[in-house]
Protein backbone atom coordinates (compact mmCIF):
# COMPACT_ATOMS: atom_id res chain seq x y z
CA UNK A 1 0.00 0.00 0.00
CA UNK A 2 2.67 2.53 0.99
CA UNK A 3 4.75 1.66 -2.09
CA UNK A 4 1.86 2.82 -4.27
CA UNK A 5 1.51 6.03 -2.30
CA UNK A 6 5.19 6.90 -2.03
CA UNK A 7 6.34 5.41 -5.35
CA UNK A 8 9.47 3.73 -4.01
CA UNK A 9 9.96 0.43 -2.25
CA UNK A 10 13.19 1.69 -0.66
CA UNK A 11 11.55 4.90 0.60
CA UNK A 12 8.70 2.87 2.08
CA UNK A 13 11.12 0.56 3.88
CA UNK A 14 12.99 3.59 5.20
CA UNK A 15 9.78 5.12 6.55
CA UNK A 16 8.86 1.84 8.25
CA UNK A 17 12.35 1.56 9.72
CA UNK A 18 12.42 5.07 11.14
CA UNK A 19 8.86 5.09 12.45
CA UNK A 20 8.73 1.55 13.82
CA UNK A 21 12.18 1.01 15.33
CA UNK A 22 12.63 2.57 18.74
CA UNK A 23 16.37 3.21 18.33
CA UNK A 24 15.66 5.83 15.68
CA UNK A 25 19.28 6.68 14.67
CA UNK A 26 20.96 4.69 11.93
CA UNK A 27 24.00 4.94 9.70
CA UNK A 28 23.85 4.03 6.00
CA UNK A 29 25.41 0.56 6.08
CA UNK A 30 23.24 -0.38 9.05
CA UNK A 31 20.16 0.77 7.14
CA UNK A 32 21.07 -1.24 4.03
CA UNK A 33 21.43 -4.35 6.19
CA UNK A 34 18.19 -3.77 8.08
CA UNK A 35 15.99 -3.09 5.06
CA UNK A 36 17.88 -5.32 2.61
CA UNK A 37 18.29 -2.71 -0.12
CA UNK A 38 21.25 -1.52 -2.17
CA UNK A 39 23.41 1.19 -0.70
CA UNK A 40 22.97 3.58 -3.67
CA UNK A 41 19.18 3.47 -3.51
CA UNK A 42 19.30 3.92 0.29
CA UNK A 43 21.56 6.97 -0.05
CA UNK A 44 19.35 8.45 -2.77
CA UNK A 45 16.15 8.00 -0.73
CA UNK A 46 17.77 9.30 2.47
CA UNK A 47 18.76 12.41 0.55
CA UNK A 48 15.20 12.76 -0.81
CA UNK A 49 13.72 12.45 2.70
CA UNK A 50 16.31 14.88 4.04
CA UNK A 51 15.48 17.42 1.30
CA UNK A 52 11.79 16.89 2.08
CA UNK A 53 12.57 17.77 5.71
CA UNK A 54 11.48 14.53 7.38
CA UNK A 55 14.99 13.29 8.16
CA UNK A 56 18.02 14.98 9.67
CA UNK A 57 21.58 13.78 9.77
CA UNK A 58 24.45 14.28 12.16
CA UNK A 59 28.03 13.09 12.39
CA UNK A 60 29.05 11.24 15.55
CA UNK A 61 32.50 9.62 15.83
CA UNK A 62 33.09 10.07 12.09
CA UNK A 63 29.84 8.28 11.18
CA UNK A 64 26.84 10.00 9.64
CA UNK A 65 23.65 9.05 11.44
CA UNK A 66 20.13 9.70 10.14
CA UNK A 67 17.05 10.21 12.28
CA UNK A 68 13.53 11.58 12.03
CA UNK A 69 12.92 15.28 12.53
CA UNK A 70 10.02 15.25 14.98
CA UNK A 71 9.45 18.95 14.30
CA UNK A 72 8.53 18.18 10.68
CA UNK A 73 5.10 19.68 9.91
CA UNK A 74 3.45 16.41 8.92
CA UNK A 75 5.37 14.18 11.34
CA UNK A 76 2.36 12.87 13.29
CA UNK A 77 0.28 12.30 10.17
CA UNK A 78 3.06 10.36 8.43
CA UNK A 79 3.76 8.31 11.53
CA UNK A 80 0.07 7.40 11.86
CA UNK A 81 -0.06 6.46 8.17
CA UNK A 82 3.01 4.20 8.39
CA UNK A 83 1.76 2.50 11.56
CA UNK A 84 -1.74 2.01 10.13
CA UNK A 85 -0.29 0.49 6.96
CA UNK A 86 0.99 -2.34 9.15
CA UNK A 87 -2.63 -3.48 9.40
CA UNK A 88 -2.68 -4.31 5.66
CA UNK A 89 0.53 -6.31 6.01
CA UNK A 90 -0.89 -8.19 9.00
CA UNK A 91 -4.06 -9.01 7.02
CA UNK A 92 -1.95 -10.59 4.28
CA UNK A 93 -0.20 -12.86 6.79
CA UNK A 94 -3.46 -13.70 8.56
CA UNK A 95 -4.74 -15.02 5.21
CA UNK A 96 -1.61 -17.19 4.92
CA UNK A 97 -2.17 -18.69 8.38
CA UNK A 98 -5.83 -19.40 7.59
CA UNK A 99 -4.82 -21.34 4.46
CA UNK A 100 -2.55 -23.71 6.39
CA UNK A 101 -4.03 -27.17 6.83
CA UNK A 102 -4.23 -28.59 10.36
CA UNK A 103 -4.33 -25.24 12.17
CA UNK A 104 -6.76 -25.22 15.11
CA UNK A 105 -5.87 -22.04 17.00
CA UNK A 106 -3.65 -19.03 16.18
CA UNK A 107 -3.18 -15.86 18.21
CA UNK A 108 -0.96 -12.83 17.75
CA UNK A 109 0.48 -11.46 20.97
CA UNK A 110 3.74 -9.82 22.06
CA UNK A 111 4.98 -7.64 19.20
CA UNK A 112 1.54 -7.36 17.61
CA UNK A 113 -0.23 -5.99 20.69
CA UNK A 114 2.54 -3.89 22.19
CA UNK A 115 3.75 -6.51 24.68
CA UNK A 116 7.07 -7.40 22.95
CA UNK A 117 9.12 -7.34 26.14
CA UNK A 118 6.41 -8.95 28.29
CA UNK A 119 5.83 -12.21 26.42
CA UNK A 120 8.10 -14.98 25.22
CA UNK A 121 6.29 -15.44 21.91
CA UNK A 122 4.58 -13.24 19.35
CA UNK A 123 2.54 -15.95 17.63
CA UNK A 124 1.00 -19.08 19.16
CA UNK A 125 0.00 -21.79 16.67
CA UNK A 126 -1.90 -24.88 17.81
CA UNK A 127 -2.50 -27.88 15.58
CA UNK A 128 -0.76 -30.34 13.33
CA UNK A 129 1.08 -27.96 11.00
CA UNK A 130 4.13 -27.93 8.80
CA UNK A 131 6.97 -26.36 10.76
CA UNK A 132 8.77 -25.43 7.52
CA UNK A 133 5.70 -23.56 6.22
CA UNK A 134 5.33 -21.71 9.54
CA UNK A 135 9.05 -20.85 9.52
CA UNK A 136 8.75 -19.52 5.98
CA UNK A 137 5.79 -17.28 6.87
CA UNK A 138 7.41 -16.01 10.07
CA UNK A 139 10.73 -15.35 8.33
CA UNK A 140 8.92 -13.16 5.76
CA UNK A 141 6.99 -11.42 8.55
CA UNK A 142 10.21 -10.66 10.42
CA UNK A 143 11.71 -9.18 7.28
CA UNK A 144 8.59 -7.14 6.52
CA UNK A 145 8.21 -5.81 10.07
CA UNK A 146 11.97 -5.24 10.47
CA UNK A 147 11.90 -7.11 13.77
CA UNK A 148 12.40 -10.66 15.02
CA UNK A 149 9.05 -12.38 15.34
CA UNK A 150 9.03 -15.32 17.78
CA UNK A 151 6.55 -18.15 17.41
CA UNK A 152 5.46 -21.25 19.29
CA UNK A 153 3.89 -24.34 17.77
CA UNK A 154 1.99 -26.88 19.91
CA UNK A 155 0.09 -29.92 18.77
CA UNK A 156 -3.34 -30.46 20.35
CA UNK A 157 -2.03 -33.03 22.84
CA UNK A 158 0.62 -30.65 24.20
CA UNK A 159 -1.84 -27.74 24.20
CA UNK A 160 -4.46 -29.70 26.21
CA UNK A 161 -1.82 -30.93 28.64
CA UNK A 162 -0.43 -27.43 29.25
CA UNK A 163 -3.91 -25.95 29.54
CA UNK A 164 -4.93 -28.70 31.98
CA UNK A 165 -1.97 -28.02 34.25
CA UNK A 166 -2.43 -24.21 33.99
CA UNK A 167 0.99 -23.79 32.39
CA UNK A 168 2.32 -20.30 33.16
CA UNK A 169 3.62 -19.71 29.60
CA UNK A 170 0.30 -20.66 27.99
CA UNK A 171 -1.89 -18.78 30.47
CA UNK A 172 0.24 -15.67 30.06
CA UNK A 173 -0.81 -15.74 26.40
CA UNK A 174 -4.44 -16.72 26.95
CA UNK A 175 -5.19 -14.21 29.72
CA UNK A 176 -3.35 -11.19 28.27
CA UNK A 177 -3.99 -8.94 25.31
CA UNK A 178 -4.03 -10.90 22.04
CA UNK A 179 -5.50 -10.97 18.55
CA UNK A 180 -7.28 -14.24 17.81
CA UNK A 181 -6.90 -15.21 14.16
CA UNK A 182 -8.20 -18.77 14.20
CA UNK A 183 -10.22 -20.51 16.91
CA UNK A 184 -11.52 -23.84 15.62
CA UNK A 185 -11.46 -25.30 19.15
CA UNK A 186 -13.86 -22.67 20.51
CA UNK A 187 -11.33 -21.74 23.19
CA UNK A 188 -12.20 -18.07 23.45
CA UNK A 189 -15.77 -18.83 24.52
CA UNK A 190 -14.50 -21.14 27.28
CA UNK A 191 -11.90 -18.89 28.93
Amino acid sequence: MLEQLFGSKTRTKLLRLFFMKKEGRFYVREITRLIDERINSVRRELENLKTFGLIKDEIVNNKRYYHLDEDFTLFKELKDLVIKSRFFIEKEYIRKFKKLPGVKYVVLTGYFVGLKDKTLTDILIVGKVSKSKIESIVRRMSKEFLDDINYTIMDMKEFKYRKGMTDKFLYNILKNKKIVIIDKINLENNL
